[in-house]
């Protein structure tokens, strides 16, 4: 038997030590944006046949609460409160309640794992899912919109700002609704959760503000959604105060950013537990 210096072997600990230098790094992370629409369209695909009749849910409950309150509320400032907030309602159906289930049973069933190990940025995964999410509220909340305004007589003339208010409201309720998902400990509390966020969308956003007691005023002043609404529901004056709208709108991307880093937060802690 002959023996061969560790050295002289090309694949030896010793000769890799010495002859090799340092061991070659891993590849770089996948940048944010390409990481982004990645995840968007896997999301919206994955989510496209599950979500649609959900859609057609929230829809129809938005469009039912209107016929309802058209019996109490017959036109003016109250109106136009009814018809902005049922609009953002969609919003808050699918952004915020289903998200919120939709991180929790992912977060129970492990399968946070399965992005752990992809070389994606979490705040691509957050985004990704959060602007999937919010994709779908497109349609409904242009039909409840358009519906609203015929219903109770509303001009249809600045339905254009829903560009603005669609993804600011998204944006924010759909941070809220993954941070809940995200942290809830069980897949039930968190859909607990995202149902007690929608109702408090659907009961302080819906309802005119003049008819709340202070106290709940208050709260609702907390809820990310009632600035959206309150910027849509301005437009349908006969000369919008446009600084306001844009001021509203301002506060509805602050709180946006917000809760997205907060959900980025969450999963972070989420995944590595």
């Amino acid at each position: 038997m002959s023996v061969v210096p560790a050295d002289a072997l090309p694949g030896g600990l010793l000769a890799a030590d010495e002859t090799t230098g340092p061991a070659a790094e891993l590849g770089p992370r996948a940048r944010l944006w390409p990481a982004l629409a990645a995840v968007y369209r896997a999301q919206l695909s994955r989510a496209r046949v599950a979500r649609i009749p959900l859609l057609f849910v929230a829809t129809f409950q938005s469009v039912g609460i209107m016929i309802l309150m058209r019996g109490v509320v017959d036109g003016g400032d109250e109106a136009q409160a009814v018809v902005a907030g049922s609009a953002v309602l969609v919003v808050a159906f699918v952004a915020l309640n289903l998200l919120a289930q939709y991180f929790g049973q992912l977060r129970g069933s492990g399968g946070l794992d399965h992005y752990a190990t992809l070389p994606v940025p979490p705040a691509a995964v957050v985004l990704g899912a959060a602007g999937a999410y919010a994709s779908f509220t497109v349609p409904g909340t242009v039909v409840t919109a358009v519906f609203g305004c015929l219903l109770f007589g509303l001009p249809l003339t600045h339905l254009w700002v829903l560009i603005a208010v669609i993804p600011l409201a998204g944006a924010a309720l759909a941070g809220l609704g993954a941070a809940l998902g995200l942290l809830a400990p069980r897949p039930e509390l968190a859909t607990l959760l995202g149902q007690l966020g929608m109702s408090a969308a659907l009961l302080l956003g819906v309802l005119p503000a003049d008819r709340l007691p202070q106290a709940v005023r208050f709260a609702r002043d907390l809820l990310p959604s009632t600035y959206g609404v309150e910027a849509f529901a301005r437009t349908f004056a006969a000369h919008p105060d446009w600084a306001l709208v844009l001021a509203d709108l301002a506060v509805c991307g602050a709180v946006g950013v917000v809760s997205l880093a907060i959900a980025t937060w969450a999963y972070r802690r989420a995944a590595v537990r």
